[in-house]
């Protein structure tokens, strides 16, 4: 509560740019934000099982930004028709993560490889995350 007398007056944006930069994602320190390691084995665990067909990628779009959101997409689809080609069904993927190894290059932002073993072979996936908004958000997502 203000004292008596005092007003706070809250100034809108007036151009264009200072209106979409008060609406854009604000970043975050990464003081205010949780550990990252739960957040990269789960979302690790979620990208593996959209790629498998037993998750939606829609489930994910909350936690990526739009870049790797869209190319989750696009790969997501192609390992669907793969295995409509092939007749094979859509199975949830067993894979048991390694280690997580992680760097933070500036605050709020992580750089990471999760090593994952699978069935047929071990795989990397590289994340970058940023703190946006008070969470953390994938800005790359790579399936090596």
């Amino acid at each position: 509560m203000l004292p008596a007398g005092s007003a706070h007056v809250f100034r809108a944006p007036e151009s264009p740019a200072e209106l979409s930069e008060f609406f854009a994602p604000q970043r975050t320190s990464a003081t205010a934000l949780p550990a990252p390691e739960p957040f990269l084995r789960n979302i690790t665990r979620g990208v593996l099982e959209v790629l498998a067909g037993v998750r939606e990628v829609d489930q994910l779009a909350r936690w990526l930004t739009e870049d790797p959101y869209r190319k989750l997409v696009t790969r997501s689809n192609l390992a669907a028709r793969a295995r409509s080609a092939r007749g094979v069904p859509a199975r949830r993927p067993v894979h048991v993560i390694l280690s997580v190894h992680e760097s933070a290059p500036a605050d709020g932002v992580i750089e990471s490889v999760v090593i994952v073993q699978g069935p047929a072979r071990t795989r990397a996936v590289a994340l970058r995350l940023e703190g946006m908004d008070g969470r953390w958000r994938a800005t790359s997502l790579a399936l090596l």
